[in-house]
């Protein structure tokens, strides 16, 4: 049986890929800095702790891949210095940690890949002409932290097949992106942020987790991929789409870019950015999405 190693996963994520690569008859290892925390018992867990230099050398060499996610979360707090400090050491830091560990330690590990984020482009073009793997990376903080947490990533080769995939604003039930645009809907209310005509290239979490699955079986994708899916749309659509599947009462509620900008400082610039992601490499690769238009996405995350 191959054995998957998985950082981040106990996170959304994770939990699928993880529950996906059981399914297929894989065999998952979790590694995390609390190991005896378990969850899953039809995984194993084992000791990964870059900021303490920890690890557990006999599940590494019981490895044949490894799926890398782990990083502190983008949105989870205001954009202190402090905040992205960890944002940055968790992904450019612990990557460098993990891949030095599995050089030295996994023999048997084949095939590495990593998370990466669409944070790496920069806001849109006027006109906005789509980003492709090949685009520039932009120079503000997420493209450079993006840029060095791929630097990292890259250095497993050539002991190991390298996958990047850059990820775009995930839409799952439980967690992220689309329980906060459709938790106010709850109340009759339709936020519109800022002017609404920023596009949000988006994916299901299924779609993901098949992606990471895909590239971690198929030996002919190599480098970097977006994980996106191929109908961008902007965000008065995504809101009313979201409304129009859950049905009842949605009163658009403008929410202007200043008041964002003073709640949440830096990080709204993420939020107020467009940002026109190509799918079409990802396509081109044979991947197949369940749900490659919003409305699909939104009545499966919605109904089931």
């Amino acid at each position: 049986m191959m054995q998957i190693g998985i950082t981040g996963g106990t996170g959304t994520v994770g939990k699928r890929i993880a529950a996906l690569l059981a399914s297929k008859g894989y065999g998952v290892t979790i590694l995390t800095r609390s190991p005896e925390r378990t969850g899953n018992k039809g995984y194993q867990y084992a000791l990964l702790d870059a900021d303490n230099n920890r690890f557990d050398t006999t599940a590494l060499a019981g490895l044949h891949a490894v799926i890398h996610l782990a990083g502190e979360p983008v949105a989870g707090k205001r954009w202190t210095t402090a905040q992205k400090d960890k944002i940055a050491s968790s992904r450019i830091g612990g990557t460098r940690f993990l891949v030095d560990m599995l050089k030295a330690h996994a023999p048997s590990c084949k095939t590495f890949v990593g998370a990466s984020a669409i944070g790496y482009y920069g806001p849109d073009s006027v006109p906005p002409k789509p980003f492709t793997e090949t685009s520039p990376v932009h120079s503000d903080f997420l493209g450079t932290v993006c840029r060095q947490w791929e630097e990292e990533e890259n250095r497993a080769a050539p002991a190991m097949r390298t996958v990047n995939i850059r990820i775009g604003i995930v839409l799952a039930p439980e967690a992220g992106a689309f329980r906060e645009f459709a938790k106010p809907l709850g109340f009759g209310v339709m936020p519109i942020l800022g002017s609404g005509k920023q596009v949000i290239s988006w994916i299901h979490i299924d779609d993901l987790a098949q992606l990471f699955v895909k590239a971690l079986e198929d030996a002919t994708m190599a480098g970097v991929y977006n994980g996106v899916a191929p109908t961008p749309v902007n965000g008065t659509t995504m809101m009313r789409t979201i409304a129009a599947v859950k049905g009842g009462l949605a009163i658009p509620a403008p929410v202007p870019a200043f008041f964002l900008k003073i709640a949440l400082g830096e990080m709204s610039i993420e939020i107020l950015k467009s940002c026109t992601v190509s799918a079409e490499k990802t396509l081109r690769s044979g991947f197949s999405f369940r749900y490659p238009d919003l409305h699909s996405a939104v009545t499966q995350l919605l109904k089931g």
